[in-house]
Parts: structure tokens; sequence; C-alpha cells
């Protein structure tokens, strides 16, 4: 096993043991997220937990099911208990960039109707300021030339996410822009900005989302919570 993924299965484990007898839980997309999979199951099937998991992404509810964790469509559900999700970078005021996955929308759904939510990331995710990840915005195919072209004006980089010469689609139908910043020193205004703009559905900045965040690293873990560090 990799460093980087022994980090991850450290974060992901540990985040597992977080997980009681009759919760719901929002269970989140990407590879750290299936170290957490693959150790929940683990204890569904040893302890008996009577757990029910709201999923990100139509690849989460498939291998959720795959590992015999049951799936519940989100509007059929109660609120959720707590979300486990991955990032693709974090800073150290617990913002994050997630879509790498191209699942942010959903992420995003399944947070806002989350009473906790832990982001599990490697050590590799951790950054001063966030933008060294390119910073996803999920937007409808119509019209879609023209907000990138806004973009490009506002020298917000963006490239259109695409796989074969083709648009990537995302499981909600939109395309997937990626603005390549490098920094971005005032992550609310680009939030707003985006926020404001018509035919963006939704964009990959989660500020002031997150209550902690596990981070792997090769010796076990650390936890930012509100108020710093914590390693274990």
């Amino acid at each position: 096993m990799t460093n980087i993924n022994l980090e991850k299965k450290h974060a992901g484990v540990a985040a597992s043991e977080l997980i009681d007898d009759g919760m719901v839980v929002g269970l989140g997309t990407g590879s750290t997220v299936d170290f957490f999979l693959k150790a929940l199951a683990e204890r569904v099937e040893l302890e008996h937990l009577s757990i029910v998991g709201v999923t990100t992404s139509f690849k989460t509810a498939a291998r959720a099911q795959q590992l015999g964790i049951k799936v519940l469509d989100i509007d059929d559900a109660p609120m959720i208990d707590i979300t486990i999700d991955g990032a693709d970078e974090v800073d150290q005021h617990m913002n994050g960039i997630k879509g790498g996955g191209a699942a942010f929308l959903m992420e995003k759904i399944v947070a806002k109707n989350s009473k906790k939510i832990i982001w599990i990331v490697d050590s590799q995710k951790v950054h001063e300021k966030l933008g060294q990840f390119p910073l996803p915005v999920e937007i409808v195919p119509f019209g879609s030339g023209k907000l990138i072209a806004e973009f490009a004006t506002q020298h917000l980089y963006p490239i259109l996410r695409e796989k074969d010469g083709k648009p990537i689609i995302t499981d909600m139908g939109h395309f997937i822009v990626d603005l390549h910043l490098e920094t971005i020193d005032q992550p609310h205004e680009l939030g707003n900005y985006l926020d404001r703009r018509v035919g963006v559905v939704e964009h990959g900045l989660f500020l002031d989302t997150v209550d902690e965040i596990i981070i792997g690293t090769s010796h076990g873990i650390e936890k930012i919570k509100r108020g710093g560090f914590q390693k274990f």
C-alpha cells in the first residue's frame, strides 16, 4: 500500500468509528471515502449495526449496496445524523474545494441536510490557502459557452471538463467548468460571485460547512476542529 493510500485508510477507518447504531449516515464520494465504506461495512457485519446510508453520487450508491450497506433516497430519509465525505483541498480555516469526482452538487445537498459533517483527507490535501486544486463549477449546458467566456474575462481561467473530447456530464445532467486559479485569496467573495451567475447550478467551494476534518498521516490521524489541530 502506498503512503498516500495508507493515509487515506487511516482517515477512513477513524471516521468509521464515529458511526453509532441507528444512525442515518451521509456517504460521500471519492477514494478516501471508499476506505471509510469498507471499514463501515465491516462494522455493520461484525457488530450488526442498523444504519441507513444517504449517498452523494450514483457511484457511491452502487458501492455501498455492493458492500451490504442499506441505502435510502434523501427524500425518504429523516435528517442525516452525520455525513462523512472527502475533499480535494482544505485550508486551515476549515474551508474546502470539492468536486474532483463531479459529485459536489449532490454532496452539498446531503451536507445541507446533515446535523454534523466530517471530511476525511490525506495530508497532501491540506494547504494554507485554497486554489491549488482547480475549482469546479457545475453549469447548465444551454449557454455554457457564453458563461465560460464571461469567466475568462474575469480572469478565472476556465476549462470545460472533458473526456475523449466530449464534455463530462454530471449525475444531474450538467457540465463542469474547472477554474484554474492557483490561489483563492477571497473564497467567500468568489463564492458569492458564482452564486449570482445565471447558468451556474453549484460550485465546489464549501465554506463554513464542515464540523471536523480528519487528516490521515503515515502514523495515524490528525484532526482540525474549531479551535485548532489535534494529534492522535
